[in-house]
């Protein structure tokens, strides 16, 4: 391997245990830009991953699944300093529910210090999420010097709020990520995160409120309704696909490493949106985030077949 990828993500990769209708728990892999690399390289895309994992077993099961992805791992450290995160999902009537083991974990640990520039500035985009900037202050001014060294290289940065409210108070999460999402130029919010950071309760007016911001391509995802996506010129509602869903803990996931993959491969936000709707979907058939992610032949499949 020598070139370095296309797509870059940062962030925390988790093991996952997914529970089962028998009330057992299966094992699988987890971490929101974990799941997008994944997620991204499954659709044909060039995908590295930056992060620091323990080195237990945990750790190296996700460089197994990484390497079985073909997804580059020169900017992964592997530490003595903390463990490899985990979390638990339950299911219930009102959807799913996570249980997360993540403190002191090798990813919260993060320092600007472990970034590897030279792999950042040869990528095309930088994908981040609101995550890392909530786990801790040092994971937070890793990924703020990751977008700066992306930026003065002209690399595109990509950025889910994706909003976790059991790891920071709402007025603190929304100054960050907003200063987050003023350097980000391909904004992947979900609606009802969106609403608790915007204020704001209608889809076109939340994409108003990122592309007042700075990016120039908004992707709001919008559940069973699909998706809008808007630039300064133009913006369309893409429906949402029905299918037997089991599961949608990866759906999100799986929707942001989809669009970055065909917004790579196409130059088209509208034609990503309507990709990465598709493969969220039918991401959701099976348990767990990982998993039932499909690949580029069944979403394509699904688009001839759901034209």
């Amino acid at each position: 391997m020598t070139g370095f990828p296309d797509l870059l993500c940062l962030g925390e990769p988790m093991l996952e245990f997914n529970q089962q209708p028998d009330g057992r728990y299966l094992a699988g892999h987890g971490g929101d830009t974990s799941n997008a690399a994944v997620a991204a390289a499954r659709q044909g895309a060039s995908v590295g991953y930056l992060t620091r994992i323990g080195r237990d077993t945990f750790g190296d099961s996700f460089m197994t699944l990484w390497a079985e992805e073909g997804i580059d791992t020169r900017g992964v450290d592997v530490t003595d300093d903390g463990h490899t995160g985990l979390y638990f999902v339950s299911h219930g009537p009102d959807g799913h529910r996570f249980s997360y083991h993540r403190a002191g974990s090798a990813a919260s640990r993060m320092t600007p210090a472990f970034l590897s520039g030279d792999m950042i500035r040869a990528s095309k985009v930088l994908h981040i999420s609101g995550i890392s900037l909530a786990i801790s202050e040092s994971a937070a001014d890793t990924a703020f010097a990751a977008i700066a060294v992306a930026r003065e290289a002209g690399v595109k940065i990509s950025f889910d709020p994706n909003l976790r409210l059991k790891l920071w108070p709402l007025d603190r999460a929304r100054a960050v990520i907003h200063a987050a999402m003023a350097a980000t130029d391909i904004a992947l919010p979900g609606l009802d995160d969106a609403v608790l950071l915007t204020g704001k309760s209608d889809p076109d007016a939340i994409a108003d409120f990122y592309l007042a911001l700075g990016a120039d391509t908004v992707a709001l995802t919008l559940g069973d309704a699909g998706c809008l996506v808007a630039t300064p010129a133009d913006r369309r509602r893409i429906p949402g696909h029905t299918t037997e869903a089991r599961d949608a803990t990866g759906a999100g996931d799986t929707f942001d490493g989809s669009f970055l993959a065909e917004y790579l491969r196409s130059g088209d936000p509208f034609a990503a949106g309507r990709y990465a709707n598709m493969a969220a979907a039918l991401s959701t058939r099976g348990f767990g985030a990982v998993g039932p992610m499909p690949r580029r032949t069944e979403v394509e499949a699904a688009l001839n077949s759901n034209p």
